[in-house]
Protein backbone atom coordinates (compact mmCIF):
# COMPACT_ATOMS: atom_id res chain seq x y z
CA UNK A 1 0.00 0.00 0.00
CA UNK A 2 0.86 3.85 -0.25
CA UNK A 3 -0.41 7.13 0.53
CA UNK A 4 -2.42 8.89 -2.29
CA UNK A 5 -4.60 11.89 -2.66
CA UNK A 6 -7.80 9.95 -4.28
CA UNK A 7 -11.64 11.38 -5.34
CA UNK A 8 -14.35 9.12 -5.03
CA UNK A 9 -17.13 11.33 -6.14
CA UNK A 10 -16.31 14.66 -8.83
CA UNK A 11 -16.99 18.01 -6.78
CA UNK A 12 -15.06 20.57 -4.97
CA UNK A 13 -12.01 20.30 -3.24
CA UNK A 14 -13.54 18.63 -0.34
CA UNK A 15 -13.66 15.31 -2.44
CA UNK A 16 -9.62 15.34 -2.54
CA UNK A 17 -8.89 12.66 0.17
CA UNK A 18 -5.54 11.58 1.87
CA UNK A 19 -5.46 7.81 2.05
CA UNK A 20 -3.96 4.65 1.93
CA UNK A 21 -4.16 3.22 -1.86
CA UNK A 22 -2.82 -0.09 -3.67
CA UNK A 23 0.39 0.53 -5.20
CA UNK A 24 0.23 0.66 -9.15
CA UNK A 25 0.57 -2.18 -11.34
CA UNK A 26 3.05 -2.40 -13.94
CA UNK A 27 2.74 -3.47 -17.43
CA UNK A 28 4.73 -4.14 -20.09
CA UNK A 29 6.81 -0.95 -21.39
CA UNK A 30 5.82 0.76 -17.80
CA UNK A 31 8.16 2.33 -14.44
CA UNK A 32 7.33 2.62 -11.45
CA UNK A 33 8.02 6.12 -10.13
CA UNK A 34 8.87 6.93 -6.92
CA UNK A 35 7.34 10.78 -6.82
CA UNK A 36 9.33 13.27 -5.14
CA UNK A 37 6.99 16.45 -6.57
CA UNK A 38 3.65 16.61 -8.70
CA UNK A 39 2.27 19.88 -10.31
CA UNK A 40 -0.94 21.28 -10.11
CA UNK A 41 -2.77 22.49 -13.38
CA UNK A 42 -6.33 23.80 -14.45
CA UNK A 43 -6.95 19.54 -15.31
CA UNK A 44 -6.77 18.23 -12.23
CA UNK A 45 -9.79 20.57 -10.96
CA UNK A 46 -11.08 19.86 -14.22
CA UNK A 47 -11.09 16.40 -13.57
CA UNK A 48 -11.77 16.64 -9.95
CA UNK A 49 -15.12 18.38 -10.83
CA UNK A 50 -16.12 16.12 -13.57
CA UNK A 51 -16.06 18.46 -16.64
CA UNK A 52 -13.98 15.36 -18.16
CA UNK A 53 -15.94 12.84 -17.07
CA UNK A 54 -17.27 11.44 -20.14
CA UNK A 55 -13.39 11.08 -21.58
CA UNK A 56 -12.01 9.40 -18.80
CA UNK A 57 -11.67 5.80 -19.50
CA UNK A 58 -11.23 4.66 -15.47
CA UNK A 59 -13.67 4.37 -12.91
CA UNK A 60 -13.92 6.16 -9.06
CA UNK A 61 -11.56 6.64 -6.97
CA UNK A 62 -8.75 8.19 -9.14
CA UNK A 63 -6.00 9.57 -7.65
CA UNK A 64 -5.28 13.26 -9.60
CA UNK A 65 -1.99 15.08 -10.79
CA UNK A 66 -0.37 14.31 -14.23
CA UNK A 67 2.61 16.97 -14.17
CA UNK A 68 5.89 14.91 -11.79
CA UNK A 69 9.19 14.44 -11.05
CA UNK A 70 11.16 11.55 -9.11
CA UNK A 71 12.68 8.78 -8.81
CA UNK A 72 12.45 5.32 -11.13
CA UNK A 73 12.11 2.53 -8.46
CA UNK A 74 11.07 -0.31 -10.79
CA UNK A 75 10.39 -1.21 -14.42
CA UNK A 76 8.27 -3.53 -16.40
CA UNK A 77 8.93 -5.46 -19.10
CA UNK A 78 10.85 -4.61 -22.39
CA UNK A 79 11.24 -1.06 -21.00
CA UNK A 80 14.92 0.02 -22.63
CA UNK A 81 14.37 4.09 -22.14
CA UNK A 82 15.36 4.03 -18.31
CA UNK A 83 16.55 1.80 -15.59
CA UNK A 84 15.87 1.97 -11.53
CA UNK A 85 17.56 5.33 -9.79
CA UNK A 86 17.11 7.58 -12.39
CA UNK A 87 15.92 10.72 -11.90
CA UNK A 88 12.91 11.87 -14.31
CA UNK A 89 10.16 13.73 -14.76
CA UNK A 90 6.45 13.58 -17.26
CA UNK A 91 3.44 14.47 -18.57
CA UNK A 92 1.71 11.32 -17.54
CA UNK A 93 -1.28 9.97 -19.43
CA UNK A 94 -4.20 11.25 -17.83
CA UNK A 95 -6.18 7.81 -18.83
CA UNK A 96 -3.95 6.48 -15.49
CA UNK A 97 -4.19 7.20 -11.83
CA UNK A 98 -1.82 10.31 -11.45
CA UNK A 99 0.86 11.45 -9.31
CA UNK A 100 -0.85 12.40 -5.91
CA UNK A 101 0.70 9.81 -4.53
CA UNK A 102 3.96 8.28 -3.21
CA UNK A 103 4.22 6.15 -6.76
CA UNK A 104 2.47 6.56 -10.23
CA UNK A 105 2.99 3.57 -13.47
CA UNK A 106 4.08 5.70 -15.77
CA UNK A 107 4.76 4.49 -19.71
CA UNK A 108 8.49 4.74 -19.97
CA UNK A 109 8.45 6.35 -22.92
CA UNK A 110 7.10 9.32 -21.28
CA UNK A 111 9.69 9.96 -18.85
CA UNK A 112 12.79 12.52 -19.96
CA UNK A 113 15.79 12.63 -17.67
CA UNK A 114 15.19 15.51 -14.88
CA UNK A 115 17.32 19.00 -15.72
CA UNK A 116 20.33 19.18 -13.10
CA UNK A 117 19.88 22.44 -13.22
CA UNK A 118 15.85 22.23 -11.75
CA UNK A 119 14.99 21.28 -8.39
CA UNK A 120 12.15 18.17 -8.14
CA UNK A 121 9.52 20.83 -7.53
CA UNK A 122 10.19 23.00 -10.62
CA UNK A 123 10.62 20.22 -12.75
CA UNK A 124 7.41 18.90 -12.12
CA UNK A 125 5.79 22.33 -12.81
CA UNK A 126 6.98 22.48 -16.45
CA UNK A 127 5.68 19.30 -18.39
CA UNK A 128 1.91 20.31 -19.07
CA UNK A 129 2.52 23.70 -19.51
CA UNK A 130 5.81 23.36 -21.36
CA UNK A 131 4.28 20.64 -24.33
CA UNK A 132 0.90 23.05 -24.92
CA UNK A 133 2.90 25.95 -25.38
CA UNK A 134 5.46 23.87 -27.75
CA UNK A 135 2.59 21.80 -29.08
CA UNK A 136 0.35 25.10 -30.62
CA UNK A 137 3.38 26.88 -31.95
CA UNK A 138 5.53 24.16 -33.64
CA UNK A 139 2.39 21.22 -33.91
CA UNK A 140 -0.48 23.40 -35.18
CA UNK A 141 0.42 26.70 -36.01
CA UNK A 142 4.19 25.65 -37.61
CA UNK A 143 5.93 28.91 -36.51
CA UNK A 144 8.72 29.50 -37.79
CA UNK A 145 11.71 31.75 -37.75
CA UNK A 146 11.46 35.42 -39.13
CA UNK A 147 7.90 34.95 -38.44
CA UNK A 148 5.87 37.37 -35.31
CA UNK A 149 4.04 35.57 -32.79
CA UNK A 150 1.30 37.34 -30.42
CA UNK A 151 0.83 35.68 -27.06
CA UNK A 152 -1.88 36.45 -24.99
CA UNK A 153 -1.13 36.08 -20.99
CA UNK A 154 2.10 35.87 -21.69
CA UNK A 155 3.50 36.35 -18.25
CA UNK A 156 1.32 33.18 -17.41
CA UNK A 157 2.45 29.43 -17.46
CA UNK A 158 2.02 28.57 -20.69
CA UNK A 159 2.60 32.11 -22.08
CA UNK A 160 6.31 32.56 -20.19
CA UNK A 161 7.05 28.83 -22.10
CA UNK A 162 5.68 30.10 -25.80
CA UNK A 163 8.16 33.38 -25.28
CA UNK A 164 10.83 31.05 -24.62
CA UNK A 165 10.34 28.57 -27.18
CA UNK A 166 9.53 31.34 -30.03
CA UNK A 167 12.56 33.18 -28.97
CA UNK A 168 14.88 30.11 -29.34
CA UNK A 169 12.74 29.34 -32.90
CA UNK A 170 14.11 32.82 -33.84
CA UNK A 171 10.53 34.66 -33.97
CA UNK A 172 9.75 37.66 -33.17
CA UNK A 173 7.53 38.07 -30.16
CA UNK A 174 4.58 40.14 -28.97
CA UNK A 175 3.46 39.56 -25.40
CA UNK A 176 0.31 41.07 -24.01
CA UNK A 177 0.69 41.25 -20.44
CA UNK A 178 0.29 43.65 -17.23
CA UNK A 179 3.42 46.72 -16.79
CA UNK A 180 4.24 44.82 -13.40
CA UNK A 181 4.87 41.52 -15.66
CA UNK A 182 6.63 43.53 -18.73
CA UNK A 183 10.25 43.48 -16.76
CA UNK A 184 10.11 39.68 -16.55
CA UNK A 185 8.98 39.43 -20.02
CA UNK A 186 11.40 41.42 -21.24
CA UNK A 187 13.92 39.23 -19.26
CA UNK A 188 12.70 36.03 -21.64
CA UNK A 189 13.07 37.66 -24.11
CA UNK A 190 9.88 39.43 -25.87
CA UNK A 191 10.61 41.87 -27.86
CA UNK A 192 7.45 44.21 -27.73
CA UNK A 193 4.87 44.29 -25.07
CA UNK A 194 1.32 45.36 -24.51
CA UNK A 195 -0.56 46.78 -21.22
CA UNK A 196 -3.87 44.95 -21.78
CA UNK A 197 -4.97 46.95 -18.90
CA UNK A 198 -3.98 49.92 -21.05
CA UNK A 199 -4.42 49.66 -24.79
CA UNK A 200 -6.52 46.76 -26.79
CA UNK A 201 -3.88 44.78 -28.75
CA UNK A 202 -6.15 45.06 -31.87
CA UNK A 203 -5.64 48.60 -31.60
CA UNK A 204 -1.95 48.28 -32.04
CA UNK A 205 -0.93 44.70 -33.25
CA UNK A 206 -0.68 44.47 -36.90
CA UNK A 207 0.86 42.31 -39.22
CA UNK A 208 1.54 38.86 -36.97
CA UNK A 209 1.61 35.66 -38.76
CA UNK A 210 0.22 33.85 -35.19
CA UNK A 211 -1.52 34.52 -32.17
CA UNK A 212 -1.61 32.21 -29.67
CA UNK A 213 -4.01 32.54 -26.73
CA UNK A 214 -2.84 30.58 -23.85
Amino acid sequence: MMKAVRIHSFGGADTLVYEDAPLPTLGPGDALVRVAAAGVNPVDWKVREGYLEEVLPHTLPLIPGWDLCGVVEAVGADVTEVQVGDAVFADAEIARDGAYAEYIAVKAALLAPQPKTLSPVEAASLPIAALTAWQCLFETANLQSGQTVLIHAAAGGVGSLAVQFAKWKGARVIGTASTRNHEFLRGLGADDLIDYTAAHFDEVVRDVDVVFDT
